[in-house]
């Protein structure tokens, strides 16, 4: 008998790899989903059983599931969620997530994702033990413990992550997908997409870019949070997620506003890395 939660994931990925292919991702990219679907309608066992025993290293023993795919099938059988699906449906709510976590309420999430960018739960995570949480007001040795520990149970973790920070993309391949994506987006050629939240009519308003830089893949479109909306920032933010060899992760570029760098694109929490690439911009004309 087919076990429900298989087919359930399966049918996700299978709408995942839908939607890429509607927004012109690579095939290689689009049929990974598919077999990952494959594997986990033909499995015999309920893959949550198989997350619970052996976590991640045992899903990517299973044919055609590598780190990536297998992170967010965890994630799936962990939360009931699948945050590549909510971003290529337009749903994603990055907010709304941190204000989930036990000490984060709605105004101290706005916080974390305005000032410092942080946008996900595992940035939160990372955040939490590399000591940037701590520089941020309302958060105490208490309320961070409290938070170290609920993402320890939301994540799946069995330790700590390393201190040593992540392997980043450099600023000028994150502007370069930027001004990709922006050209396009106003130019008409993009797919676009109609989000469910903040878009009572439905309309199919936001554009999205699926792009790639050497193995770096990238998925581009304009912020669809509260913030922005509340802002007037939704066609300046913009989102990229991009692969990496530690899963997906994701920044936003907006429109310095002021300060030496007003008017230029700028990495949200990487200002001086951007500052330093217009300067040798200038330096090498």
């Amino acid at each position: 008998m087919t076990n429900t939660i298989n087919t359930e994931i399966a049918a996700r990925l299978n709408e995942v790899a839908s939607l890429l292919d509607e927004q012109g991702a690579n095939k290689f990219r689009i049929r990974a989903y598919q077999r990952a679907a494959e594997t986990l309608k033909n499995l015999k066992r309920p893959v949550d059983k198989v997350v619970k025993t052996g976590g991640v290293e045992a899903l990517q023993e299973l044919p055609g599931i590598g780190l990536g795919l297998a992170r967010s099938i965890r994630q799936f059988v962990l939360t009931g969620r699948l945050s590549t699906l909510e971003r290529l449906r337009g749903e994603s709510d990055p907010i709304a997530a941190l204000a989930s976590v036990s000490g984060i309420g709605a105004r101290l999430a706005e916080r974390l994702h305005s000032e410092m960018g942080i946008s996900t739960l595992e940035e939160l995570e990372a955040a939490a033990h590399d000591g940037r949480l701590a520089k941020v007001g309302g958060f105490g040795k208490k309320r961070i413990a409290g938070v170290k520990e609920s993402l320890a149970t939301r994540l799946g973790r069995m330790r700590q992550p390393e201190s040593k920070p992540s392997k980043m993309p450099p600023v000028s391949e994150i502007l370069d997908v930027d001004l990709e994506y922006r050209r396009k987006a106003g130019a008409g050629r993009l797919r676009k997409i109609a989000p469910k939240r903040f878009n009572p009519t439905s309309k199919a308003w936001l554009p999205v870019l699926q792009t790639k830089r050497g193995k770096r893949r990238y998925t581009a479109l304009f912020s669809n949070t509260a913030l922005a909306h509340k802002l007037g920032k939704t066609h300046d933010w913009v989102v990229l997620y991009y692969t990496s060899g530690e899963g997906e992760k994701q920044c936003t570029v907006v429109t310095a506003k002021q300060g030496p760098l007003a008017g230029s694109r700028v990495v949200r929490g990487r200002e001086k890395e951007s500052a330093a690439f217009y300067t040798s911009e200038q330096g090498g004309k």
